[in-house]
């Protein structure tokens, strides 16, 4: 029995170990959110046994639970640098799949069809807005930048020449000629339960039936954190916490071999006593 114990417990260490192995790995990822093993003890006995002799027969992993702290922010200075300041996600629209995804990772670009889309070219959902900038629908749509903005006096088209984002989430779109134009806000996306949303990798989760269905609104407003352009959140891992982390790991793997070689010893001085 030891010998299965012992081994549950080398291969729980194993799982730890590469759960920070991932979180250390990614210390420089924006938007990453860091992940700890959680354990429970197992114990077999049934309404007879008596619960003073009753022994344990090891740990299994319980979860591998996610940690949705907010990370520090970087400034960068780019427009379409984007940081949430509080709760909530970005809400991102795979182009080939429909799938959506969500991320904190705000590192957004445009691309030659105008689109808002991030570096995997998942567009950046906003909510639609009228001229003045008010929301017109809470069913998130693509960020489409226009490339003109109508045309001049001379009937030459007033051109593309610069992006902005507000607190309120406002993506607003400036021309040539000096004109705006509010092409949408966006919009972020909150869960019941943040925990149970699926890593996909670069950053970004899909929703589960653990997590629930996305709710969406607009940043600054409830619960949604307000927007910061020109910042990126980093990866929330705390390296000095990790690396401790990974030493307690290392010494529960090498306390459950050294318990498999005494269980083994053990065994042999059995076999020699009865030969």
């Amino acid at each position: 029995m030891s010998f299965y114990t012992s081994l549950n417990g080398l291969k729980n260490a194993q799982t730890d170990l590469g759960v920070i192995s991932h979180n250390i790995a990614n210390a420089e990822t924006n938007g990453f959110k860091k992940s700890r093993t959680d354990f429970a003890d197992i114990v077999v006995g049934s309404a007879f046994s008596n619960p003073k002799l009753t022994v344990g027969i090891g740990a299994a992993v319980e979860s591998v639970s996610q940690n949705f702290a907010l990370g520090p922010v970087e400034q960068t200075g780019s427009a379409l640098d984007l940081a949430i300041n509080g709760d909530g996600f970005f809400t991102t629209k795979n182009v080939i799949t429909q799938e959506t995804l969500y991320t904190r990772n705000g590192s957004m670009t445009v691309d030659g069809s105008g689109f808002v889309s991030d570096g995997s070219n998942n567009r950046l959902q906003v909510f639609p807005t009228d001229a003045a900038g008010a929301i017109t629908s809470t069913t998130p749509t693509d960020a489409l930048i226009p490339a003109t903005n109508g045309v001049d006096g001379a009937g030459n088209p007033i051109e593309f020449a610069g992006i902005s984002v507000g607190d309120d989430g406002a993506v607003t779109a400036s021309y040539a000629d000096g004109s705006n134009l509010v092409i949408g806000k966006i919009a972020l996306a909150s869960f019941i339960a943040p925990q149970g949303l699926k890593q996909i990798g670069s950053s970004n989760w899909v929703a589960t039936g653990i997590s629930g269905a996305a709710n969406y609104g607009q940043p600054s407003t409830g619960q949604y954190g307000s927007l910061l352009s020109g910042a990126l959140e980093r990866s929330n891992v705390d390296i000095a916490e990790e690396l401790v982390g990974l030493i307690t790991a290392q010494r529960n793997f090498q306390a459950n071999a050294k318990a498999i070689d005494t269980a083994t010893q053990i065994s042999q001085t059995v076999i020699q006593l009865r030969s």
